[in-house]
């Protein structure tokens, strides 16, 4: 059975399946990098949580930076977020996001 939550016309903010709980991209608000993403990670621990899961159950994530030349400063709120044995595999590559102010994006896969 697939599950989706907050379904819109383009996309839901959650997909689940077989005990798998696939969230949309989430970006975050604020002037720089570490703003971005703590406000980023935030709502993923929001969507997680209603999904039914959590950091810890985390399967694969994929970071989108604007720059890579940021790569240091958004690893050290990631570094700080997640559990410490729960880190999931791991991709992070530069790309141009939706909005020219936008300088993160973190896709999640997690178990349910």
């Amino acid at each position: 059975m697939i599950e989706r939550i907050e379904t819109g016309q383009r996309m839901s903010k959650i997909v689940k399946h077989n005990g798998v709980a696939y969230l949309c991209g989430q970006v975050g608000d604020g002037d720089t990098v570490t703003e971005q993403t703590r406000d980023c990670l935030g709502r993923v621990d929001a969507l997680l949580a209603k999904a039914g899961s959590s950091r810890d159950r985390m399967l694969q994530v994929v970071i989108w930076l604007a720059d890579m030349a940021d790569f240091a400063e958004m690893n050290a709120v990631w570094d700080a977020w997640v559990p410490e044995g729960h880190a999931p595999a791991r991709a992070c590559g530069e790309a141009r996001l939706a909005r020219p102010e936008l300088k993160v994006e973190i896709i999640v896969t997690a178990a349910c």
